[in-house]
């Protein structure tokens, strides 16, 4: 009962939305309606989109200490207050990617936009800390309808391989500009209003991007009969919480306490289900043929290693601007702007480098770069000096800005277009899954050492794990780009899609 009637739900919403925008039926196959495209401007609104998501996500990290001082809001509920973020999208992306392929791609979008509004406008609401994690959970649920949703739709209008990757590189610069934006400009907006004013903000931006999508996004009709796979969403919603949240707590208990052994293996029992669901319904949330491609699950893989050392590279060197070195949000801003315009700068390089050349040579800079950083920031201290902290983060900068195109490129190359929303869902899932790991791999490194030298010296672990990832990402890149792992590209493209070539 419970299926059917979300699905009526969701069948409704998208038909009052489908009635208004003027969308023929649904057709089997994912094209456009008859209208002019005009690729760069939708290309433009999906930007906007990820801009208004990426914003929102720095400026909270540097809200935090006002929060907590307004809402006296204890450490944990602050904790709460990003991890609920993160975990929700994490795991919901999937979910609407399939949405999106079901009920259509503009549709599920103009949904995401309502939803993100909604809890924006809540957030800026919340009498308490636990109210403010309600609705950024509401805010979450938009952010999963956007991004991945987005991806496919930019995918759908540039069917040119090198058009699309350079579509693909501007796309991926703009994390790059909302980290250029986010910390500084959310600084001054919090000295100046108050920390709720940072969710006034993207009130206007949703409004702009509803009547844009409206005026010029082309519906792409999705493929009915395909219900929603409720069982298979709360398994990876089990996964991804009791991991999370076992590897937070862990730092804090040890992770040789009962608790956390009992989190990682009913993690691990969920995920045993999980595999063991999606092999055998008729409609699986996540389909499991995708990772036959071996282009496809190594650009899971790269996309895990990569934000799980970019997320934790964050959290960690934000930390130290702060704590150690006593900058206050909009100087902590200032000192991490190399990052931000060296991948605002790269990231559209690097798409072109991708359509011209594949994903190997950017993969390999990517991997050389994280490496290098690492080894940079092996004997950080608090009287590191300023021009080796500039080098680390520009150098850092190059390997970010280097791995987003491919990651991207290559989740959806080969795919059929009518699964491109799943495909990009998948591949959105593995960066917010990086994102969540790492922030929690950081703090539990960082809640074992004991203020000042002690307290960087402690941070070295992770610094290996992040030349680690570098390694990880470079080997991937060669594996993914062999002969063998684009025939498996081209076989799997058959396999989902028999009338493809």
């Amino acid at each position: 009962m419970l299926p059917a009637r979300v699905s009526f739900v969701f069948d409704r919403i998208a038909g009052v939305l489908n009635r208004s925008n003027r969308e023929p039926p649904s057709h089997p196959v994912a094209r456009p309606v008859a209208r002019t495209v005009r690729p760069r401007l939708v290309l433009a609104i999906c930007c906007m989109s990820l801009l208004m998501s990426s914003i929102d996500a720095t400026i909270v990290n540097v809200a935090l200490p006002s929060i907590r001082h307004d809402l006296h809001a204890p450490m944990a509920d602050l904790q709460w207050t990003v991890d609920a973020y993160t975990l929700v999208v994490g795991s919901f992306l999937i979910s609407a990617g399939a949405l999106a392929d079901r009920y259509g791609r503009r549709s599920i979008f103009q949904c995401g936009l309502v939803l993100f509004a909604l809890g924006s406008g809540l957030c800026s609401l919340a009498g308490s800390a636990r109210l403010l994690v309600l609705a950024r959970v509401v805010q979450a649920l938009g952010a999963t309808m956007l991004n991945p949703v987005a991806m496919s739709i930019i995918t759908n209008v540039f069917p040119d391989p090198k058009q699309r990757a350079q579509a693909i590189g501007v796309w991926a610069a703009v994390p790059g500009l909302s980290m250029a934006i986010g910390p500084f400009g959310g600084g001054l907006l919090i000295e100046a209003i108050g920390w709720r004013s940072i969710f006034w903000i993207t009130l206007p931006i949703c409004a702009l991007a509803m009547l844009l999508t409206t005026l010029f996004v082309p519906a792409f009709p999705g493929r009915p009969g395909q219900k929603p796979d409720l069982p298979g969403q709360v398994l990876v919603t089990a996964a991804l919480g009791v991991l999370v949240g076992g590897i937070i707590e862990g730092g804090r208990l040890g992770f040789g306490n009962p608790v956390i052994a009992a989190c990682f293996a009913l993690a691990a029992a969920s995920v045993a289900l999980l595999v063991l669901r999606e092999r055998r319904t008729a409609a699986p949330l996540l389909d499991l043929r995708f990772f036959r491609s071996v282009p496809f699950a190594s650009a899971n893989l790269v996309a895990l290693c990569a934000f799980s050392a970019f997320s934790g590279f964050l959290f960690l060197n934000t930390f130290f601007l702060q704590d150690v070195r006593h900058l206050s949000p909009p100087e902590a801003g200032l000192w991490l702007l190399p990052i931000a315009l060296v991948t605002l700068l790269g990231s559209p390089l690097a798409g072109r480098l991708v359509g011209r050349r594949g994903p190997r040579p950017c993969l390999l800079v990517a991997g050389f770069a994280f490496t290098l950083s690492a080894l940079l920031l092996q004997h950080l201290r608090p009287a590191t000096p300023g021009w080796q902290l500039i080098l680390a983060y520009a150098v850092f900068g190059v390997g970010f800005a280097a791995v987003n195109p491919p990651i991207t490129n290559s989740a959806v190359a080969g795919m059929p277009r009518a699964r491109a929303g799943t495909a990009a869902a998948i591949a959105s899932s593995g960066r917010q899954i990086g994102n969540s790991i790492g922030v929690a791999l950081a703090g539990a490194i960082a809640f074992s050492g004991h203020g000042g030298a002690t307290l960087t010296q402690s941070w070295r672990p992770f610094w290996w794990l992040l030349g680690l990832s570098g390694l990880a990402i470079a080997s991937l890149g060669l594996i993914a780009t062999s002969r063998r792992a684009l025939a498996t590209q081209r076989r799997i493209a058959h396999l989902l899609d028999p009338a493809a070539p």
